[in-house]
């Protein structure tokens, strides 16, 4: 068993939400921003469209002893200081918004040090709009036509989605134009600030092109700031007091049945244009945190995030009426965070409460950080450490986009300067984490069981039932009852019906005659309303007849796509079985690759021995090459000695045997002597003995 720590919570598994095992990496971008002055030294090269490189300017290098070389970090795309607002959009937030209509959830954060131009590519400026009012813009292109009417949709307090019939939501834009809390859609442009008149220009504009038209669909906005890890709703009404103004109160995050984070009590505002999406974010950009420092003069001393709520459900089989089932509502949100950005005191000459402002700022992001790296470290070493999404309200807020909920982007703003280059350096490293993250990709919404095409229909049968009307003289649009209301307004009033005298002959008979008249034009309505329901009973059975028919031929469509169907699967099976082959091939040529590598192997193996070998008999062969030279040098000396010692050996028996026919030669003369004895009267002396040679 396990033992429980006391002081703290058991930590509560959530049930997986999908089975979706495919991933992508979040999408790291990097922008650079032009130099503030030509003359300022520039720390940063863009070496391709996805790489740049870093190098220390040369006070650095002088300082720390030129021990700083050149990094390059590589992104998904890298956009230059030429890069325009709109080619920016196109590549970043516009797979995201064509995400957002399709029913996904998308997570845009621009990321950087202060004065990096990260709230520029976020809002933009007049004549440049950023990612935000161009994704408004997008949205409200694509959807226009099918936008439901307004309180159709409506939040409710759990981060829901409830539906509610035209009637009710007629009676709720009633009692809220009577309220006058409504904002009224600037249609007239009225009263509209002027950063926003000129953000985007028409060429400029995109649209999702395989947008539902059988669904209807309504745009909700908040807008939230996060300062001092704390959350405020910047779209919240305070009460005007001008005297005691009540300081706004903090929001507390809640997770839904879906196990979804949200802000508990954020306003959500219902917009039905981009004009009056942009004048709801105006209203709330005006409420955020921002300060004057040496390094930006309005530097934004909270995260912002903007959230766009996109509602859509299925029209009704008639298509006519959104279909009022709760279950049948989608819900997809876009959120938009402009990070403040990291800082150094020292730097930034801050004082008072502009320091924790920055410790404040600082250490969320580092919170950031902390999480991404224990992310990446799980995913890479297949650890299970815990992240630590608490420990700050923006990683808490976003912990969902992380586990799968939807498609993550950063956008890494740089400045040039050489000033930054210490910072940029370490928001460098962070983004190159970053990008080792991945994040699973997440499901696509089921398809609605209904006809496809029912909108377009419906507006067909209302265009032929006008058109049809109009041939035959009746009401048209549907304007009958209108047209009887008048006749009968038209009736002439009756007379004064007192009677002052018995004798009276004049009221009477004129309340009589204004009677008849009545009495007359009522026939003539009922002659005409007779008449123009004869031609509506015609006109319905002959569009009857035309449903049938129509019917008809949909009763053949579906037995030819039945078959074709059937040949579908006919062909899904064989794919099936291609497929299952294919695999079988697959694992055939996986196993003979195995084998492959392991002869390859032993072949190796055998090589690397023969060549041992083959050096081994090289080195026995030049050692006997050795050994024979060394023989032969012997052999040589020997025979040399031995030559030698023979010679002494002949010149000494040579020597012995001289001496021996010396000696026989000297006992012959003697012998001669004797006998000549006689005949000499003196005996000669002998000569004298050679003495032998010494031996060597």
């Amino acid at each position: 068993m396990f033992k429980q720590l006391k002081g703290k919570t058991p930590r509560r598994f959530h049930p997986k939400k999908s089975p979706n095992n495919q991933k992508d990496p979040v999408g790291v971008y990097c922008r650079i921003r032009p130099l503030g002055a030509e003359d300022e030294e520039c720390c940063i090269e863009v070496i391709s469209s996805t790489t740049i490189q870093l190098h220390a300017p040369e006070g650095l290098r002088t300082n720390r002893n030129g021990e700083f070389k050149e990094t390059q970090y590589s992104f998904k795309k890298v956009f230059g200081v030429g890069i325009s607002q709109m080619e920016l959009f196109e590549v970043i937030a516009r797979p995201l918004v064509d995400d957002l209509i399709h029913g996904k959830n998308g997570l845009l954060f621009t990321y950087g040090v202060t004065g990096s131009g990260k709230t520029f590519t976020m809002t933009g400026s007049p004549g440049q709009g950023g990612l935000l009012p161009r994704c408004l813009d997008m949205i409200f292109n694509s959807i226009g036509p099918y936008q439901a009417k307004r309180y159709v949709f409506k939040t409710d307090d759990k981060n829901g989605m409830d539906i509610q019939n035209e009637v009710d939501a007629l009676l709720e834009r009633q009692r809220r134009d009577n309220q006058m809390s409504v904002p009224k859609t600037p249609s007239s442009r009225q009263k509209l600030d002027p950063e926003f008149t000129d953000m985007i220009k028409p060429e400029e504009a995109f649209k999702v092109d395989d947008v539902d038209e059988d669904s209807s669909y309504s745009i909700f906005v908040s807008y939230i700031e996060i300062y001092n890890n704390y959350i405020y709703d910047l779209l919240e009404e305070a009460p005007d007091d001008q005297i005691k103004p009540k300081a706004p109160q903090s929001k507390s995050l809640r997770e839904d049945q879906n196990h979804n984070m949200y802000v508990a009590g954020c306003m959500e505002v219902e917009v039905k244009s981009a004009e009056e999406a942009f004048q709801v974010f105006w209203r709330g950009q005006k409420k955020r945190k921002v300060a004057n420092t040496r390094l930006n003069r309005e530097s934004s001393r909270s995260h912002s995030v903007f959230i766009i709520k996109l509602a859509q459900a299925p029209l009704d089989a008639d298509g006519d009426n959104i279909l009022q089932d709760k279950s049948q509502v989608t819900v997809s949100q876009l959120c938009l965070v402009d990070l403040a950005g990291s800082e150094r005191t020292g730097r930034t000459g801050a004082e008072g409460s502009r320091i924790r402002e920055a410790g404040n700022i600082n250490q969320s992001l580092l919170t950031l950080r902390t999480c991404i790296e224990i992310l990446r470290e799980n995913q890479m070493c297949g650890t299970n450490r815990m992240v630590p999404y608490r420990d700050s309200k923006i990683t808490h807020l976003f912990k969902n986009y992380f586990d799968g909920e939807g498609k993550v982007r950063m956008v890494v703003c740089v400045n040039p300067t050489a000033d930054d280059y210490e910072e940029s350096l370490l928001v460098m490293r962070f983004a190159e984490m970053t990008q080792e993250v991945e994040v699973a990709r997440p499901m696509d919404r089921p398809i609605c069981g209904l006809t496809p095409g029912r909108r377009y229909k419906n507006d067909v049968f209302n265009g032929e039932l006008s058109r049809k009307l109009e041939e035959r003289g009746g009401p048209a649009d549907r304007d009958l009852p209108s047209v009887l209301n008048q006749q009968v307004h038209s009736l002439p009033t009756l007379p004064s019906c007192e009677l002052t005298d018995s004798h009276d002959d004049i009221t009477l008979p004129r309340l009589i005659e204004a009677l008849e008249n009545r009495q007359r034009i009522r026939q003539m309505i009922i002659e005409e309303y007779n008449k123009a329901a004869n031609m509506m009973k015609s006109m319905l059975q002959e569009l009857d007849n035309n449903l049938i028919s129509k019917d008809k031929f949909v009763q053949e469509q579906n037995v030819k796509l039945l078959e074709k169907d059937k040949i579908i699967e006919n062909n899904r099976a064989e794919i099936l079985r291609l497929e299952k082959k294919n695999n079988m091939q697959e694992h055939k040529m996986d196993i003979l690759k195995k084998t492959t590598d392991i002869y390859e192997e032993d072949k190796r193996k055998l090589q690397q021995e023969l060549e041992t070998r083959q050096q081994r008999l090289q080195r026995e062969l030049s050692d006997k090459r050795r050994m024979e030279q060394r023989m032969q040098g012997m052999v040589s000396d020997t025979q040399l000695k031995w030559q030698k010692e023979c010679e002494r050996r002949v010149i000494a028996k040579q020597l012995e045997m001289q001496n021996k026919l010396w000696v026989k030669d000297e006992k012959l003369k003697q012998l001669k002597a004797i006998v000549t004895e006689g005949k000499t009267s003196t005996r000669p002396e002998p000569p004298p003995r050679q003495s032998q040679p010494q031996r060597p």
